[in-house]
């Protein structure tokens, strides 16, 4: 064991402009408060508690309740034992988020949602857990696995170790999966690939590592969220099989060329971010048959060439990053005119050619950023001839082979910190009372062709109007 621990059926995703931040800031408050000894020892009660070594719940699985407890039937049941073996596995809940998990009335528990169940609307179920903001150190045991109907389980920015139990395959209704910012470790965690209707996966600000497994990109998902990990290795080459609209992958230390399979994503895709890995090469023509792309990020890696052509008809395009690589060549004018442009950056590259559209202006409709480029003339802050002069001695004809590294590529330096950075909100949850009945969803909420959202206001992505809202101002 290392020292430390290491979302919803036919959502149609339309995020607003993406706000990027290289620092983590606040974005880890929660998880940062745990000491390593103590994830450490909170993942080793983890393992001993598993009865099967993955996580998973035997077929054969009993479970024992007091004799005076009744429920209204037996999937109330089942979720009173989940939800109390997950009351026994947590060590510190400041907030007193789960002090009121007692007695049979599972549905009064505070983050709990309870709805009538889709099989069978005479009967109620728990429909979902939210108890995102807690700040609350624990792990996941094995019996979560007999929460059978939830639709969504979030419990992003808290202080959670170990890994996420196999038993998890057994939620065979969850569509939103958020265990974002918080202390589990280990390899992707395989058993999201056998959640079945799962279609929101955000796993960003935690421990995994290792490489990314094709299959996440064979999955009918909407948004896949893994940035700032610990994950390596080349991106897999059927990353274009993806059918989500949203994919970040930043802050990782993925290496190797962008899977040329990307342009196969033109149907759906909105946001793709790569920002701070190490891959190199050149940027893929086929990156620009993103035509219904709103963001693409791949800055801070050692991408060399020249900027593709056909980037010009990414005509919906409103923010483009290709800042912090060894980019060359000339930056096109009219990728600086496209209509829906708002923030261009090609900062910190190797461009020598530069129009007058793409240079910043106070009058420009586009936030331009040219700053330390090897641009002719007398534009500022550009690189000093010796430190352009290796580079473009050997330029990449991205023509004859898109995954070509230049001679010497080095990862470029990094960019100096924006002046103006806005902290990724923690959410604001106040102390629960010992007992609170939520509102449940309306029985319409809970088909397979809704999102099915807590009540509670600390979710960070559900929305009363059942969409995932703007990740302006979040970081990655």
């Amino acid at each position: 064991m290392e020292a430390a621990c290491r979302a919803t059926a036919a959502v149609h995703l339309r995020l607003a402009l993406v706000v990027y931040l290289l620092a983590t800031g606040n974005a880890l408050l929660a998880a940062s408060a745990l000491s390593d000894a103590e994830a450490s020892d909170i993942a080793r009660r983890q393992l001993l508690s598993l009865r099967e070594g993955d996580g998973d719940l035997p077929d054969d699985f009993e479970f024992d309740i007091r004799v005076d407890v009744t429920f209204a039937n037996g999937r109330l049941r089942r979720a009173y034992a989940a939800l109390q073996a997950w009351r026994r596995a947590i060590y510190s809940d400041p907030k007193n988020f789960t002090g009121g998990w007692v007695g049979a009335d599972v549905c009064a528990y505070f983050g709990v949602t309870c709805a009538p169940a889709l099989d069978d609307a005479n009967t109620t179920v728990v429909a979902g857990v939210d108890l995102n903001g807690g700040d609350i150190a624990g792990y996941l045991p094995a019996e979560l696995g007999l929460l059978t109907d939830i639709a969504f389980f979030h419990i992003n920015s808290n202080r959670f170790c170990g890994i996420i139990p196999k038993s998890f395959s057994r939620l065979s209704l969850l569509h939103e999966l958020d265990v974002s910012n918080n202390r589990f470790v280990g390899g992707f965690p395989a058993v999201v690939l056998d959640i079945p209707l799962l279609k929101y996966l955000d796993l960003r600000y935690n421990g995994f590592d290792g490489a990314l497994p094709p299959q996440l990109f064979d999955k009918d998902l909407d948004a896949i969220f893994v940035n700032s990990n610990r994950f390596v290795g080349v991106i897999p080459e059927n990353l274009g099989n993806s059918t989500a609209t949203v994919v970040v992958l930043a802050n990782n230390a993925f290496v190797g060329c962008i899977p040329r399979s990307v342009g196969r994503m033109a149907g759906t895709l909105d946001q793709l971010v790569l920002l701070n890995n190490r891959l190199d090469g050149c940027i893929p023509p086929e990156l620009a048959d993103l035509v219904n792309s709103t963001v693409v990020d791949v800055s801070g890696n050692a991408l060399v060439g020249t900027l593709p052509e056909g980037l010009v008809n990414m005509t919906r395009l409103e923010q483009l990053d290709v800042s912090s690589n060894q980019l060359a060549g000339a930056v096109a004018e009219r990728v600086c005119k496209l209509p829906a442009l708002a923030n261009f950056s090609f900062a910190y590259n190797f461009f020598t050619v530069e129009p007058v559209a793409c240079m910043p202006s106070v009058n420009s409709p586009v936030a331009l950023n040219d700053t330390s480029n090897c641009i002719n003339g007398e534009r500022p802050e550009q690189k000093p001839s010796t430190e352009c002069a290796p580079v473009l001695a050997h330029p990449v004809d991205c023509r004859t082979n898109v995954c070509s590294r230049g001679p010497g590529t080095v990862m470029p330096p990094a960019p100096p910190k924006p002046t103006h950075v806005p902290t990724t909100p923690v959410p604001k949850a106040e102390t629960p009372p010992a007992k609170k009945v939520p509102t449940p969803p309306a029985p319409s909420q809970l088909t397979n062709n809704s999102k099915i959202t807590s009540d509670s206001s600390t979710s960070e992505f559900a929305t009363p109007t059942g969409e995932i809202p703007s990740t302006t101002g979040s970081s990655y």
